[in-house]
């Protein structure tokens, strides 16, 4: 499938892509090797061919939701620059 200069300016101009006049020409004959590349990979026989994993078929690894990192408050607190008890201390942002 060859693709004439109207098209191959047109999908650029969907894509965003900024195209020369000179590189619509070598733009085409790249695009139409791709579709067909594509038309090609429409003949393989994959009859009895399983699939492979896709969104369908594949099952999410589910694990127990559990507090990892709790009942370390002090060295949470550590960190902090200034701290009030058991909280932050920040500076006043609002008047």
């Amino acid at each position: 499938m060859s693709l004439d200069a109207k098209t191959v300016t047109r999908i650029a101009r969907l894509a965003r892509i900024g195209l020369q006049p000179e590189e619509v020409e070598t733009l085409g004959q790249d695009m139409s090797s791709i579709i067909n590349w594509v038309e090609q990979l429409k003949e393989v026989d994959v009859t009895g061919v399983d699939p492979m994993i896709g969104t369908g078929l594949a099952k999410p690894r589910l694990r127990e939701d559990r507090v990892t990192d709790g009942n370390c408050r002090d060295k949470v607190l550590s960190n902090a620059p200034e701290r009030e008890g058991p909280f932050y201390t920040v500076p006043k942002v609002v008047e």
